[in-house]
């Protein structure tokens, strides 16, 4: 079930919304931990089972480390003393989750690419006896890749004294399982809605101002992200493409990607406000950086900054000299691109921008482009990110360097490739380039504008609503693209 559905806006949300809101305040956590299952199980029931699983190994883990700190005078245990030894069997216990988590995440998510990679090597030494063929194919269960992350920081701030442990299973059930970021994030920390899970409340003004969020949200969804995929995979499954035609394609998909991220992210923040969460901002304008040092800290925030925190400084940060901090820096954005997918492919994209924030480093942390003006600054950092999202889009190596070599005009490209301009250049295709651009640079972000509520901003909210419920109506192209992840 995706936001961007009729079975979600029409049917489930206002469900929840009258189910959750009918329930007694000490009932709320078990109402939407079981709206969030329902949720999550609609697709594939058997896939909570597994969430379930994960979530009861770490609230067990979380509370056997935490079982020795004093009670507060609310009656819950305090956070553990920070900077005091932890015990052998405390340290156990952590290891127990960060294994069970990444045991989890490894088995579902890169089996198969564990599998092919083996095979492929032993082809290439000429060994294939030494293959292993068999019939087990492994289903990607959805948002694994954000419940588990999410999970396990809980027994990490826990062991460091950074977040009190949760007063009881259903609290910490319902901080995994919250269905506004439960498949797609942002990833939600412990520590941020600690206090929300025990008591909360809830207003109008909260609600108001989630319903922009939801609303500009799903406008970024439907109105602008659903078309720039159109345009995008009419390159993209051509395979090959004229050098123009590959930069429109290439634009159209990082247009694209972003909208698509960035609006379910802005859907999230805005339910969770309407049932009493607040939400770290996930996207800050990545694509008005002026470097890729500033792009990454503004793109997938969640994401980055939960690497910095729990792998890059727990590494050595850039404390331990230069040579350690470019292999931290290396390792943080390997494993930054195989979160994104089991792929050489996404390697690639790693590897790639590694080296761009190793060169940016390297001069001292300036932009390669700081004697340009500011706008040609953006501008030059957004056109280099082009040259980066082939291996994010393409199904394989073979096509993405195809593409990359498109864009700067190698490679065969069949006559009949350019049918594709029919797609890109119609009135329809510039108008939706148009407009995305004059959003990504000309508009303030989602973050900022929805601060306040106002009633102007509630009809523009409005109207962008019916608007985009409207074209839902015509779309059959509704993917979201980090659901795959």
């Amino acid at each position: 079930m995706v936001f961007s559905s009729h079975l979600f806006v029409h049917y489930f949300l206002p469900t929840a919304l009258i189910v959750y809101f009918a329930l007694p305040r000490r009932g709320k956590n078990l109402g939407l931990t079981a709206l969030s299952y329902a949720f999550y199980g609609w697709s594939n029931p058997r896939y909570v089972f597994l969430m379930m699983a994960s979530t009861a190994v770490d609230y067990a883990c979380g509370a056997y480390i935490a079982r020795r700190a004093p009670r507060g005078s609310d009656g819950r245990r305090e956070a553990l003393p920070e900077g005091t030894p932890r015990s052998r069997h405390q340290r156990a216990a952590l290891t127990v989750s960060i294994v069970c988590n990444l045991a989890l995440l490894g088995f579902f998510k890169y089996f198969h690419f564990a599998l092919d990679s083996y095979n492929g090597f032993f082809h290439l030494l000429g060994l294939d006896a030494l293959q292993w063929h068999t019939t087990l194919r492994i289903a990607l269960p959805l948002g694994i890749s954000f419940y588990t992350f999410q999970s396990m920081s809980y027994t990490i701030d826990v062991y460091r004294g950074r977040a009190r442990p949760v007063g009881n299973f259903v609290d910490f059930a319902c901080y995994v399982s919250m269905f506004p970021q439960l498949v797609a994030g942002p990833i939600v920390r412990f520590h941020q809605v600690a206090d929300a899970l025990h008591r909360r409340t809830h207003s109008i003004d909260m609600a108001a101002r989630g319903a922009l969020f939801f609303c500009l949200g799903m406008a970024k969804k439907v109105l602008l992200a659903n078309p720039c995929g159109t345009i995008a995979d009419a390159v993209f499954d051509a395979g090959a493409a004229e050098t123009l035609d590959a930069w429109v394609g290439m634009i159209a998909y990082a247009f694209q990607i972003y909208f698509d991220f960035s609006g379910y992210s802005d859907m999230a923040v805005g339910l969770g406000l309407v049932f009493g969460f607040t939400y770290p901002i996930n996207f800050d304008s990545p694509y008005k950086s002026k470097s890729f040092t500033t792009f990454w800290p503004r793109w997938h925030i969640s994401l980055s900054s939960w690497l910095r925190d729990y792998l890059y400084i727990p590494l050595g940060g850039n404390r331990r000299g230069k040579a350690r901090t470019l292999a931290n820096l290396w390792t943080v954005m390997l494993l930054f691109a195989l979160w994104h997918g089991a792929s050489w492919r996404f390697v690639v994209w790693g590897v790639i921008h590694a080296g761009l924030l190793m060169g940016e480093r390297a001069l001292g942390g300036r932009s390669f482009f700081h004697r340009l003006p500011e706008p040609l600054q953006v501008a030059a950092t957004f056109l280099v990110l082009q040259v980066t999202w082939p291996f994010f889009r393409s199904p394989d190596l073979e096509s993405a360097f195809r593409l990359l070599g498109n864009l700067f005009g190698l490679g065969y490209v069949p006559e009949a490739t350019g049918l594709a301009g029919g797609i890109l250049y119609g009135p329809h295709s510039i108008g939706v380039l148009a407009i995305s651009a004059a959003v990504i640079w000309g508009c303030p972000n989602t973050w900022h504008w929805c601060k306040e509520f106002t009633w102007p901003k509630a009809i523009v909210a409005a109207v962008l609503l019916w608007l985009s419920l409207i074209m839902l109506m015509t779309q059959t192209h509704n993917p979201f693209i980090y659901f795959v992840f």
